[in-house]
Formats: structure tokens, sequence, C-alpha cells
């Protein structure tokens, strides 16, 4: 059964209201009512009357006969109260009031991020059409990163047709779509928000591995001194902040998700082959790994989700269908969970 039919139920418990800003997008609208119906979640859709009207005559489907909310964001009343909570974050960066105005009332994804901001919902997903730099400056400036993270990031939840050699059925893999070459101590990072999206979103354990070329010192490489760092340093922050997590690295990739390799190869090792979290060493390996699982082995990959911000903010594929925006919705709502 996908992952996603278990977070459903938990999505669904939590009540939590998303904002989708890109209303002028048939998919979203689709997207929304599905959610409505199931109730999911509470979707507040941002767009001008006659955007959300031409998406909904393309969808075959109202947001009013929905139950939907739809907030015209150039005209709402709402923009005074968002523009002087941007302007008050923003003012030390030289944003004046008519500009934190101008900024809300002009970029929807600002005005979704400073509901976020403000608490009037839960989480924001879009990107359908905004470029993901886009999202990423805008989620900077309404949210920013969590505490004791100073670096946002992405994870793929990757649900696997038949189960690893472990036994698992869903596997978090990152950093496969924001960090292009990150330090050691930005893997850190990394690994954090990782973990701790692994926790809200399968609500277990997780279990860390850093993957390189090499395990425990089989090669030496500066590449490989950069992921045993980070994996030691992981493991420092975890015992100091009390991270239920298990934490191994560097191990190769079949050491860390195969039992009997992972005995044979990393004796001793915390991770005997059952990493459900695999931390790839830069952005070039993790968008290829994802990829190559997803297409050569079947595997739904949900995602990327975004991770290490202050709230729940997510970024879709402009290439996304509605299932995807659906989904996403889900994994959002239950990362806003404590």
């Amino acid at each position: 059964m996908s992952i996603l039919y278990t977070m459903i139920p938990r999505a669904q418990a939590a009540n939590a209201t998303i904002v989708l800003p890109e209303g002028q997008d048939p998919r979203v609208i689709t997207a929304a009512a599905k959610a409505a119906a199931t109730q999911l979640c509470k979707p507040v859709v941002l767009g001008t009357p006659d955007e959300i009207a031409a998406a909904e005559a393309t969808a075959g489907t109202t947001l009013a006969a929905a139950g939907v909310t739809a907030i015209d964001p150039t005209a709402s009343g709402l923009l005074p109260t968002l523009a002087a909570a941007l302007h008050e974050k923003r003012k030390a960066k030289g944003m004046t009031e008519e500009g934190a105005l101008a900024t809300v009332s002009g970029n929807r994804l600002y005005f979704g991020g400073m509901m976020l901001a403000l608490d009037l919902v839960q989480g924001m997903v879009a990107g359908s059409i905004a470029s993901t730099g886009d999202m990423l400056r805008s989620a900077f400036q309404c949210i920013g990163t969590a505490k004791g993270i100073r670096l946002a990031s992405s994870a793929f939840v990757m649900d696997l047709r038949a189960p690893s050699p472990a036994g698992d059925t869903t596997l978090l893999f990152g950093d496969c779509a924001v960090n292009p070459n990150p330090t050691a101590e930005e893997l850190v990072d990394i690994a954090h928000a990782t973990a701790v999206s692994y926790r809200k979103l399968l609500g277990q354990q997780p279990r860390v591995a850093f993957l390189s070329f090499s395990t425990k010192g089989s090669a030496s490489h500066d590449l490989v001194t950069k992921v045993r760092r980070a994996a030691e340093l992981t493991a420092a922050r975890f015992a100091e902040l009390g991270v239920d997590a298990v934490v191994d690295g560097e191990i190769q990739a079949d050491a860390a998700i195969v039992p009997t390799v992972g005995a044979a190869k990393n004796k001793g090792g915390a991770i005997q082959g059952d990493a459900n979290v695999l931390i790839f060493p830069d952005l070039q390996a993790g968008n290829i790994g994802y990829k190559l699982v997803e297409r050569l082995a079947g595997a739904t990959a949900i995602g990327p989700v975004l991770q290490g911000l202050a709230k729940p903010v997510n970024d879709l594929s402009r290439g996304c269908s509605d299932d995807d925006i659906y989904a996403t919705m889900c994994v959002t709502v239950l990362q806003g969970m404590e």
C-alpha cells in the first residue's frame, strides 16, 4: 500500500489549513477540491476572480461547489496586516512600508508566506507555476529557517514498489533538489532536517546513513573526509539535542541498505544495512540517485519536500499533476504537526 494512504488519516485528523497561491492553475483547483472533499485539509486558494473562473472552467469544477475558500490577493482586507508584518521582518534589510505593501499585493507567494508567518494557515504549497528560486526566496524572507538549522534543504519520500532488503517500504533521500555542493557542516543541517522529516512523516525512528564511495576508510579522498566529518558532527549534535536517531557514515549505498552487505563491510557500525534515511554527499549524487530508483525500480518519488524551514512550505514541479499537488498538501500538513 502506498505510504500516502497511511499518511492521509493522520493529515485528516490535524484539520489544518493550507494556502495554495496559484489559483490560476486548473491543477490547483482540482487538487483543492479533492482535498476539501476528502477532508485532507482546509484549502485556501489565492487568485483574482477572473483567474479562478478561467481555471475552474478548465478544471471542470468550482471552488464554491467544493466548499473551498478563495482570496483575491490584490484586494483582500488582509493586505495591510500582511504588509505590516513583512515590513517588520525586512525593514533592517531596507524594505519600506510601501515596498512591503507592493510586494504582498503583487506577489502571491509573499501573500501566502505571510499568512503562514502569522499562523493564519498551517502550510503553503506552490510551484506549479512559480520557480523553485522564487519559492525559496519568499520562504526565507517570510518564514526563515527552523531553530538550530541554518540551511533549508529538500528530501524525497521514496515509496518503494517492493520492500528494501531490510524490509523498509519507504526511504527518505536528502538533499536531491536544493544545495549543489554542501560542506560537512551543511550536510549536518541536511541530515538533521531529513531526520525530523522522517519522524514527522513516518512516525518512526530515523536511521541515517551518510553515503560515500567509501565505507569506514576503505578509500581515502577529500570527498570521503567531508562525509565522515559530517556524520561525526551529526552524531554529536543529535546526542547534544537528545534526537532519537541512529547515525552512521561514511558508508557505501549497498552497506547502508542491504543487511548482509552491511554486516560484511561495516562490522560494528551503527547501520547494518538497515538505513531508512540516505544523505547524499552532493546534489549531483542525490538527484541522480532518486531518479534511478524512481525509473529503474519503479518507486514513487514524492517531493521535493522542502525542510529546515520554521514552518512548512513545499515546492511543486512545474510538470506536476493534481494528484502530485494533493500528495504534497498531505506531506505539508504532517510537517506542521508537533
